[in-house]
């Protein structure tokens, strides 16, 4: 029981499903994310503990960033979630105008600033 809430509690916002729509597309760093979602890095930060605690997500350190990306899950409930969001909100617009943006986002000019 424990795990499935768990699960329900990292789907439970709004963005957080918008950061695993954006996954299954790529990987992608925090600050890529950010641009997309219009957020700051810390509030993305902070939502991608929650999914990777909920075993949703992965990351990988490549250089100078952490790529996040869907992991196949061991839990029943996250595997099951994530394979069903994947038909799920593909025709919502604001899932497609992420899609979108996320096409625009250049981790060097977003995340380099002033180096």
């Amino acid at each position: 029981m424990d795990k499935l809430k768990k699960t329900f509690k990292a789907l439970a916002d709004k963005n957080r499903i918008r950061i695993l729509k954006l996954l299954e597309k790529k990987k992608m760093c925090v600050c890529e994310i950010a641009f997309v979602l219009g957020a700051t890095q810390p509030n993305i930060s902070k939502h991608l503990k929650k999914l990777k605690s909920a075993g949703l997500i992965c990351d990988e350190q490549k250089g100078f960033w952490t790529n996040y990306f869907l992991c196949a899950p061991k839990d029943i409930y996250a595997r099951v979630l994530l394979k069903n969001l994947r038909s799920w909100l593909n025709t919502d617009t604001e899932i497609k105008n992420d899609g979108e943006k996320a096409g625009k986002a250049n981790r060097i000019k977003l995340c380099c600033k002033g180096k």
